[in-house]
C-alpha cells in the first residue's frame, strides 16, 4: 500500500512538472512572442521545448544567461552590430526595412519625401516666364499649393558588385497648383518630372566613426512643356553618403550632358535653358537630422563663379496616424525648372507621408 502511494505521488509530481512547464511555455509564448522577444526569452523557450523537465526555471535561466552567444545576440538587437559589422544607423535601418518589403507587389517604396503643401506663399511669383500668355501671367497669385510624389523600384534581388548594393529606377513628380485662382480655372502652373536610374553601394570606409555609401546615377528632368515654356536638362551624378547616429549627409556633384544650341528661337530640338548651370551650379549638399519625433532637413546649392544658389530647410513633426506635419522654407534660384533663373523666397506648410531617416 505504501509503495502504491509513493508511485501515485511520483506520477502526480511528474504530471505537475509537465503541467508547470506547459503553463510556463504558454506564458512565455503569449507574453513574449506577442512582443519583440529578447534573446533570453528565445533561449528559455528553446530549453523548455527540448524537454528539460528536470530543471527548475531558475536553472534554465542560468543556463541561458551563461551562454556566450547570448550577449552577442543582444548586442545585435540593441545596436545592430555583430562582430566587426558597423552599427546600424537611422538611414541603414530605413534601407533594411525597405529591403524586406520592396519586392512585395502591394508595396510602393518611397524614394524622396512624399508630401502635400495645401498652402505655400512666395515673395514673388514668376510672371515673366509666362509673359507670352499675358492673361495667364497677370492672374497668377503668390499663394498656391505644392505637392511631391516620389517612388523607386529595385532592379536586382541579389547583390551585383558588393554585398548590400542595389540598382534602382526612381521617379519624382513635383507640382505647383494655382488652386486659389478661380479666374483662370485653377491651373497647374508648373509640373516637373524626374525619372532616374541610380546605383547605391556601401563602402568599407568609416570617417569620423560613421558609415558611407557610394551613389552613381543618371537623370532627366523636364517640365513637359513646349516652345517658350519648355525647360529640361540631363545629368549624370555621383554622390558620397555619410551617416552617423541620427544624422545623414549627402554630397552630390553632377555633370550636365551638353545639348545642341537652338537654330532659331522656338526650335524644339535645341537647348531650352543653356545657362541653367549658372543658377543651379554643379553640386548640392543635403542632410537630415532626427531628434526624437522631429526631423530637420536641409539642401543647399551654390555656383561660386556666379554667386547664385539656393537653400531649402524642412521640418517634420508628429501629427496623427501615419501623417506627419511638414513645414518648409526655400530661398534662392531654381525652386522649379520654370523658375531656374528666378530668385524667390517661399514658405509652405502641409503633411508628409514619410521622412528621410
Amino acid at each position: 500500500m505504501t509503495i502504491h502511494f509513493i508511485s501515485v505521488n511520483a506520477y502526480s509530481f511528474s504530471k505537475i512538472a509537465k503541467l508547470r512547464n506547459a503553463l510556463l511555455l504558454l506564458q512565455l509564448f503569449l507574453c513574449n512572442y506577442a512582443y519583440a522577444q529578447s534573446a533570453l526569452d528565445l533561449c528559455l523557450l528553446d530549453e523548455i521545448k527540448n524537454g528539460h523537465s528536470d530543471l527548475t526555471v531558475a536553472e534554465i535561466r542560468e543556463r541561458c544567461e551563461n551562454r556566450k552567444e547570448l550577449a552577442n545576440t543582444d548586442d545585435v538587437e540593441r545596436n545592430g552590430i555583430d562582430g566587426n559589422q558597423k552599427q546600424e544607423l537611422q538611414l541603414s535601418y530605413r534601407t533594411r526595412q525597405e529591403s524586406e518589403t520592396q519586392f512585395n507587389e502591394f508595396v510602393i517604396t518611397p524614394h524622396k519625401k512624399n508630401y502635400a503643401l495645401p498652402v505655400t506663399v512666395t515673395s514673388g511669383i514668376n510672371q515673366e516666364a509666362y509673359s507670352s500668355v499675358e492673361e495667364f501671367a497677370d492672374n497668377l497669385e503668390d499663394i498656391e499649393a505644392k505637392f511631391q510624389i516620389s517612388l523607386k523600384v529595385p532592379l536586382n534581388r541579389e547583390s551585383l558588385l558588393v554585398e548590400g548594393d542595389g540598382l534602382y529606377l526612381g521617379f519624382t513628380l513635383q507640382a505647383w497648383w494655382q488652386v486659389y485662382v478661380s479666374s483662370i480655372s485653377k491651373p497647374f502652373r508648373e509640373t516637373n518630372y524626374q525619372p532616374e536610374l541610380f546605383y547605391l553601394a556601401p563602402l568599407n570606409w568609416s570617417p569620423f566613426g560613421g558609415n558611407t555609401r557610394l551613389l552613381l546615377g543618371a537623370e532627366h528632368q523636364s517640365n513637359g512643356r513646349s516652345q517658350v515654356l519648355s525647360r529640361s536638362w540631363n545629368r549624370v551624378y555621383t554622390g558620397l553618403l555619410w551617416e552617423k547616429d541620427n544624422m545623414a549627409l549627402l554630397f552630390r556633384p553632377w555633370y550636365r550632358i551638353p545639348e545642341e544650341e537652338k537654330e532659331f528661337e522656338n526650335d524644339p530640338r535645341g537647348d531650352d535653358n543653356p545657362d541653367i548651370d549658372e543658377f543651379l551650379g554643379h553640386f548640392e549638399l543635403s542632410g537630415a537630422y532626427d531628434w526624437e519625433e522631429y526631423e530637420f532637413t536641409f539642401l543647399g546649392r551654390q555656383n561660386f563663379a556666379t554667386h547664385k544658389g539656393a537653400l531649402e530647410l524642412g521640418l517634420t513633426f508628429p501629427l496623427w496616424g501615419k501623417l506627419r506635419g511638414f513645414a518648409t522654407a526655400f530661398t534662392g534660384y531654381g525652386e522649379s525648372l520654370i523658375d531656374y533663373n528666378h530668385k524667390q523666397t517661399r514658405f509652405g506648410v502641409g503633411v508628409s507621408l514619410n521622412n528621410v531617416l
